[in-house]
């Protein structure tokens, strides 16, 4: 039985433990990378590495001289845009000073229409009592001259 155990035990220990084969691949890898390619990849990468840096440099570099050529055709389209826009307010306020000029020339006109009613109205006025004070004098002044024949009699 003991055996048979230990039967058991190898072909359990080469079916399932796999920490020996494991063991000698990773050796197999470090010897083949280490000792017979010479840091080769490693320079390989450091080139490629470099050419993905010059790239980059020359990527950023196309990128912002075309951002650069097209803030400048943006900033055109807004410098345009303001000027359409302050055109527009201009001629907006123009015509609202137009229609308030036109309100305050119409409110001046009829203004005028009513002083010159009241200026009438006051000449008449004055007009009457310069007549009446007139007729006073008159009436005043030929008493005064019947009077005076009476009392001095020619």
């Amino acid at each position: 039985m003991d055996k048979i155990a230990q039967d058991v035990g190898d072909i359990q220990s080469r079916l399932i433990d796999h920490r020996p084969v494991i063991n000698s691949e990773i050796r197999y890898l470090v010897k083949e990378f280490e000792e017979k390619r010479g840091y080769r990849e490693s320079r390989l990468l450091e080139s490629v590495n470099k050419m993905v840096l010059e790239t980059k440099e020359q990527m950023q570099m196309s990128n912002m001289e075309a951002s650069a050529q097209q803030l400048s055709e943006i900033h055109k389209r807004l410098e345009a845009a303001n000027h359409m826009a302050a055109r527009v307010q201009q001629r907006e306020l123009e015509a609202q000073q137009s229609t308030q000029l036109q309100e305050n020339l119409d409110h001046l006109k009829d203004e005028w229409a009513e002083f010159l009613k009241e200026q009438q109205r006051l000449k008449m006025q004055v007009d009457e009592e310069h007549n009446e004070a007139v007729r006073q004098l008159t009436t005043k002044y030929c008493e005064m001259e019947k009077e005076l024949i009476k009392s001095y009699p020619l």
